[in-house]
């Protein structure tokens, strides 16, 4: 659609890395800010962080609102996406859920938070994406790919791909969580201006989802239809720097980039880059294994709280929310187990 009006020929593969680069800007700055991140939300140090919490349905709600809305004027059209399909691996989505819900409280953070932080200095973050990257990229075509088969293989079909199937249910779920969202944001007295940026984050993904399905597809030269996501992109900007001859760069690739410039511009604004490192090998081994947990969970769960969490919770789907759900019931319980430790490590 808006590949025809362009004043001069470029390739849609550039088109793409563009336009996710920019989608990526606007993410990184905004979830800079806020301090966007689901684990806080859920098993923050001290529990459940309700401010975060507020800021995080609010993008969800935005996300389900808006992609609705996009969906019923043909912005956005998913088609036969993996994510719509009644049948789902539950297995591989429960087990990976869980697995990434804790490998992100061993991280103190999901992969969109710690790419937000490596951005700023956080040498730790930086580690553990390395370390989830690799880890992605073996689970999808390395040598653990044979366990995600044989997981994948046991399906269940719920006859329906998405709750958005049942007319009129994305319009009520998106109030009841944006009612939810203010709510919550008041009693925490959370600022405005975060819960405006969650909405933001939320738009992000439907932009996602209406730039590569409609408004940047060329029928003759089509591309995966994504969105917003950290799993694979990062498994696939790790591909491709290491044989990027070979591989090109798709609109993954320039969310990353644009995530780690937006937030690193957003971060030297407000004077918060700081180098940091691991402080002790016990730390190292536990942020190499939270990050290890969350490479082999993103991609069975087939998402991370942003690819599956956020952008595929915006259709509804239910591979995506049974993935949600998973994320969150392994950060709760990591947090339980964990907290006698850490509170005696206090002591």
């Amino acid at each position: 659609m808006l590949l025809e009006i362009l004043p001069f020929e470029v390739p849609v593969q550039t088109v793409h890395v563009i336009y996710g680069l920019i989608l990526g800007l606007v993410f990184g700055i905004a979830a800079q800010i806020s301090k966007f991140c689901l684990r806080r939300a859920v098993a923050g140090e001290e529990g459940g962080d309700r401010s975060a919490a507020a800021v995080w349905l609010m993008a969800l709600a935005t996300a389900i609102g808006g992609f609705a809305v996009a969906k019923s004027y043909g912005f956005v059209d998913l088609g036969d996406h993996r994510l719509l399909a009644s049948s789902v691996p539950v297995l591989a989505i429960v087990l990976g859920g869980l697995a990434f819900g804790i490998g992100m409280v061993l991280t103190r953070g999901c992969m969109s938070r710690l790419t937000v932080l490596s951005a700023s200095g956080n040498l730790r973050a930086l580690s553990v994406i390395l370390i989830f990257a690799i880890v992605a990229h073996a689970t999808l075509k390395g040598v653990l790919a044979p366990v995600r088969v044989a997981l994948g293989s046991v399906q269940q079909d719920f006859g329906i791909g998405s709750l958005a199937e049942f007319g009129g249910v994305a319009p009520v779920i998106a109030l009841a969580l944006l009612l939810a969202a203010v709510v919550l944001g008041r009693r925490s007295h959370t600022s405005t201006l975060h819960l405006v940026l969650g909405a933001v984050i939320g738009l992000v993904a439907v932009a996602g989802w209406a730039g590569t399905s409609v408004l940047l597809m060329d029928e003759f030269d089509p591309l995966p239809v994504q969105s917003a996501a950290f799993t694979l992109p990062w498994a696939d900007t790790l591909f491709w720097t290491i044989a990027s001859s070979a591989i090109p760069a798709g609109f993954g690739t320039g969310l990353l980039g644009g995530v780690f410039v937006g937030a690193f511009l957003s971060a030297a604004a407000r004077k918060e880059l700081k180098l940091q490192s691991f402080e002790s090998p016990e730390q190292t081994l536990r942020y190499s294994l939270g990050g290890a947990l969350m490479g082999v969970g993103g991609v069975l769960a087939g998402g991370c709280t942003i690819g599956a969490g956020l952008s595929g919770s915006a259709t509804l789907s239910i591979a995506s929310l049974l993935a949600l759900g998973a994320i969150i019931s392994g950060a709760l319980l990591a947090r339980v187990l964990l907290q006698p430790r850490e509170n005696a490590v206090t002591a």
